[in-house]
């Protein structure tokens, strides 16, 4: 768990590239069934999270994503692509176009730090 209140939680995905994901603490099935204070509260972390891996790990591209198939409750990915990670320029789930590799980027744990704080 990187963060919680009382509307929302996020977490970490493992990943060779920084994911996060946003849920809702209560489980709504879509956006829409959201009231709109918690609305405005997911769009709020969704953009801090995104103005934070931009500022933290300079990607090539972020990526914004809820499909919620698998998981029918509302929740968000985000994440930090490079041209050079596995799959770019498709999705993480699409297909893998090149060997996997590690990435040379800065740790994670102090993504977090600077992320908590752009919450304040």
């Amino acid at each position: 768990m990187i963060y919680e209140n009382e509307l929302i939680y996020i977490e970490k995905e493992n990943s060779q590239i920084p994911w996060i994901k946003i849920f809702t603490q209560q489980p709504y099935k879509e956006l829409s069934d959201c009231p709109s204070f918690l609305q405005e509260e997911l769009f709020k972390k969704i953009l801090a999270c995104e103005k934070a891996m931009i500022e933290f790990y300079k990607p090539d591209k972020i990526n914004i994503a809820s499909f919620a198939n698998y998981v029918p409750r509302v929740h968000f990915h985000i994440m930090a692509r490079f041209k050079e990670d596995a799959f770019f320029p498709e999705c993480m789930w699409g297909k893998q176009q090149r060997e996997e590799k590690k990435l040379n980027l800065a740790n994670f744990d102090d993504f977090v730090k600077l992320l908590i704080k752009s919450f304040d």
